[in-house]
């Protein structure tokens, strides 16, 4: 079964509703409440299909927040080509 370990990283549940809510990128937030729905005792399968991600997509979220802590669900830009704003931006 898969878990959010949560306690770990000295959060409760409502903290990953919270992070969920107020993180500044979509996808942040995204990730936080997928977090959230697993917590709360969702699978990845159901998770992913209200998301509409592929539930191994929703499992390595987890894996990745047990693992590394919640910095590990920032998004951060990868690379490939600049969007039209920010390239109106410069």
């Amino acid at each position: 079964m898969l878990k959010v370990e949560y306690q770990k990283w000295e959060l409760e549940i409502d903290d990953l509703r919270q992070l969920a809510i107020e993180s500044p990128h979509k996808r942040t937030r995204e990730r936080f409440a997928a977090l959230y729905d697993i917590a709360q005792g969702s699978n990845a399968t159901q998770v992913a299909s209200k998301s509409k991600r592929n539930h191994q997509t929703v499992q390595s979220w987890v894996h990745r927040f047990n693992a590394d802590g919640p910095n590990a669900m920032v998004y951060r830009r990868t690379g490939g080509r600049p969007s039209l704003r920010l390239r109106s931006l410069g």
